[in-house]
Formats: structure tokens, C-alpha cells, sequence
């Protein structure tokens, strides 16, 4: 392919996606970071879409329903860990976003330093959302990309501050903004009253809280008839998102008793179509809250459960958003605090369309450069002898970055074996989902007897 360095050539870039929201992360940076100047002399990137086989790897629906990143889905191919690195090798890309989870993301880094390609690909990183948990692991294991993207003030500073306290080069740590805002500024409409509750997959967790929280969703919908109130769900039961739904509110709410009041509904589908027509979001904790804050939307973050790290309603201390089902009974609507909103890469202030400038100059010159160092993540067989193995073994990938030998066998061939191959994986995969959303808790409510 043409070098680098040659401006008419148009970039080839690879993103490798482990669930359907990181798709919809890794399409949109890549498309900010490679946008040209709309010149004939930058020809628009040429961006390849690769899904990683998992338990999250999306459906279909959950592609279509991600709504429009630029990329024809049709053009969008599943891949193991090993493929991946072989089409890297193969296909000479220039750059790569890993949209993955942390222990992928540096098994990815450590397979792309094994291929010592004479000109490897920029390697881009990082986060869907807010960071409120395991911030020294997962920042730790996305160490060695060329770019680990933070999508506030507030993350950049703490990101450093980890690469630092350990000794490890902080200087990929880039700061943007949170990836999925936009959408028009919130305007009251006559006549339109809507509450949409966010839910997440795994938080809470319980079925006790889960059962609680849509059972004061719908009172809250029988004390306010007149008030359209719709729960956004991310997935249908039996699909996977980036986390792991066991206990769906669909299924939840077949069993509640007294059925459903006649202006309540469940909804699905793309956030920023739901938030158009949003008067007030409610949410424990998730990502949504941040989308509505950005639109300027009323928004409300709720204590029912207690203010809790294993919720991630604690990142919101100090927002003034907190607040509870009792005080959204009865009208209430928090204000967030302007200092609290300006360091989480909201943008409500309207710098939005500036806010990746600075990863897109970064990207820019890490591309111009005729040789780029060699990947070097803080984690090693030397500094992590009991840690890092493991993780490469579950990519089927040798403590080295190589292949493990067996990993990388013959491609299969036919139209025969390839259907037969893909009816075995949707089977596996159909019984790894029933038996976490169906036998597994089972058997943890007969361990609690």
C-alpha cells in the first residue's frame, strides 16, 4: 500500500468490537479521528468493521439498532482474536481502534508487537463511558496503545495519575469528550409530558432491586396518568450488550402484580431517538444520565438503592442529580451544578464540535511519522509473570503475543462447513446465554436456601 506519509492515498483503518455499544464506540472514533479537512488531497478513510467472537458479540438488530456510525453493516465480519491479528498482518492497516474490554485490548497490543510489522498500525484505545470501577485494572490493561482516549477532564487526570503512580509512560493518555452526544437542546413541548427510566443489564443486580425499581416506575406512572412513562431497555431477553443481563425487566414485569398501568411502556431502539421526546431521564447510573445532561434535559439520578460503588451512582457526588423515587413523586426536578458538569466531557456549554481536536492531532502525527516505536505495555512476563499469561491464553494467544500452536490451523472452506460452523457457534452461544440468564440463577437461588 502507499506509505503513510503520502497525503492522496486514503487511510485504511481496522475497528475491532467486542459488543454492540463498543461498535458503536470504536465506528464513531474512528471516523473523528480521521476526518480530513474535506479537501481532494485527504480522501475520507477507508474504515473496516471486525467483531470479535464472544458472548457479547451483537446481533444483527443490535447493529441496525445502533444507529447511523458510517459503516454499511454488510461490511462488518466476526473474527477470532487470531484472524484479527492475521488481517492486520495481511492488510497493512494504518490504523486500529480497539473497542474492546481491557484484558482483549492488551492481548491485542501484545499480538501486534509479536508481528514486528516493518510499519505497524497507530493503535487507538479506550472507554464507551464513564470510568467508576476497576480504574487501576482496566486502565493498566489498555497500557502500550498509542492513544488511551479519556472522555472527560475529570478522566484524564485520573488516568495519568495511575500511569504514573506505577512508573508507566502517561503520555497516550488523551482527553476528548464522552462519544455518543448530540441531538438538539431539550424544548418544552405543549401537551408533552414524558419520564423515561434508563435501565442497565447489570445494575442492580439483584432480582429484590430490580423488581423495586420497576415497581416505583410503574406507581410513579399510575400517580401521574396524565405522564407518558417509558422504560428504555438495551436489549431484548436472549441478546447480550456489553454486560450481562441475568434478571431482564421484561420478564420482571409479566409477573407484576396488577399488570401495567395503560401509560407505561417499554421501548428499545437508538438512546437519541428515545431522549428526543424526553422530559425528564432517570436513571441508577447509567451513561444515559450524561447523553441527557448534554442535551440539557432534566435529569435524575436515584439514592433508592443507597449512593454505592457497586451501583456507579457514587460518580455522581457533588452533580446535584441525586435525588429519589419519593421526591420524583412528588415533582421535584434536580439541577445539576455547573462546576460538576464542566469536568465530565458533557460539552453542555456547546464545545461539543471541538472536543476531539486534540486526539485528532495526535492521531495525525503518530500517522506522519515514518517508524513508529515498538508497542511496550506496562504489563510483561517480567512485570506480571502470574497476571498477563492468563489473559493471553484466553485470546489463545502464547505468553509471547505469538499464536498458541493449534490457534491459527486452516481456514475452513465451502459454503457447507462454513453454515455448519456458524450453526455450531449460534448453538453454543444460545446455551451460554439460557444458561446465564435461566439456569444460573436458579442454581444461585438453591445455594441461598
Amino acid at each position: 500500500m502507499p506509505p503513510r506519509t503520502e497525503k492522496t492515498s486514503a487511510l485504511r483503518v481496522a475497528v475491532l468490537a467486542d459488543s454492540d455499544t463498543r461498535w458503536k464506540w470504536g465506528a464513531l472514533t474512528a471516523r473523528r479521528l480521521t476526518t480530513g479537512d474535506g479537501s481532494a488531497s485527504t480522501p475520507p478513510a477507508q474504515i473496516s468493521g471486525l467483531l470479535l467472537r464472544g458472548r457479547a458479540t451483537p446481533t444483527p438488530r443490535q447493529l441496525a439498532e445502533v444507529g447511523d456510525v458510517g459503516i454499511d453493516t454488510d461490511r462488518v465480519r466476526e473474527v477470532t482474536a487470531v484472524e484479527f491479528l492475521h488481517t492486520v498482518r495481511d492488510e497493512g492497516y494504518d490504523l486500529v481502534v480497539l473497542a474492546l474490554v481491557g484484558g482483549a485490548v492488551q492481548a491485542m497490543v501484545h499480538g501486534l508487537a509479536a508481528l514486528r510489522l516493518p510499519a505497524r498500525p497507530v493503535v487507538v484505545t479506550g472507554y464507551v463511558g464513564v470510568v467508576y470501577e476497576k480504574l487501576a485494572d482496566g486502565l493498566l490493561l489498555r497500557h502500550g496503545a498509542d492513544v488511551v482516549l479519556a472522555n472527560s477532564r475529570h478522566d484524564a487526570q485520573r488516568f495519568r495519575a495511575v500511569y504514573e503512580g506505577v512508573g508507566a509512560d502517561a503520555s497516550a493518555v488523551t482527553e476528548a469528550a464522552l462519544p455518543f452526544l448530540g441531538g438538539a437542546p431539550h424544548t418544552p413541548e405543549q401537551g408533552r409530558d414524558t419520564v423515561v427510566f434508563a435501565a442497565q443489564p447489570s445494575v442492580p443486580a439483584s432480582r429484590a432491586d430490580r423488581t423495586y425499581l420497576l415497581r416505583r416506575l410503574v406507581e410513579h406512572a399510575r400517580l401521574h396518568p396524565r405522564r407518558e412513562v417509558l422504560l428504555k431497555l438495551r436489549s431484548r431477553p436472549g441478546e447480550h450488550t456489553t454486560h450481562i443481563e441475568e434478571l431482564p425487566y421484561q420478564r420482571l414485569a409479566e409477573r407484576l402484580p396488577g399488570g401495567l398501568p395503560p401509560n407505561f411502556r417499554l421501548v428499545y431502539g437508538h438512546m437519541g431517538e428515545v431522549l428526543d421526546r424526553t422530559d425528564l431521564l432517570v436513571t441508577v447510573s447509567s451513561t444515559a444520565a450524561l447523553e441527557s445532561l448534554h442535551r440539557r434535559i432534566p435529569t435524575a439520578v436515584l439514592t433508592d438503592l443507597g449512593v454505592r460503588e457497586t451501583l456507579g451512582n457514587h460518580h455522581f457526588i457533588g452533580s446535584g442529580l441525586l435525588t429519589s423515587w419519593d421526591h420524583l413523586d412528588g415533582g421535584a426536578h434536580p439541577e445539576p451544578d455547573p462546576a460538576w458538569l464542566a469536568g465530565q466531557g458533557v460539552a453542555a456549554d456547546g464545545s461539543y464540535g471541538t472536543a476531539y481536536d486534540t486526539a485528532r492531532a495526535r492521531a495525525t502525527a503518530l500517522l506522519a511519522q515514518d517508524r513508529l516505536p515498538d508497542l511496550a505495555p506496562y504489563y510483561t512476563p517480567a512485570t506480571a509473570p502470574g497476571y498477563l499469561p492468563g489473559i493471553l491464553a484466553r485470546h489463545h494467544l502464547a505468553p509471547d503475543g505469538h499464536p498458541l500452536p493449534g490457534a491459527a490451523g486452516p481456514r475452513e472452506t465451502g459454503r457447507v462447513r462454513g453454515a455448519v460452523r456458524e450453526a455450531v457457534r449460534d448453538a453454543a452461544r444460545g446455551a451460554y446465554r439460557h444458561g446465564v440468564q435461566r439456569v444460573a440463577p436458579v442454581i444461585r437461588r438453591m445455594g441461598e436456601l
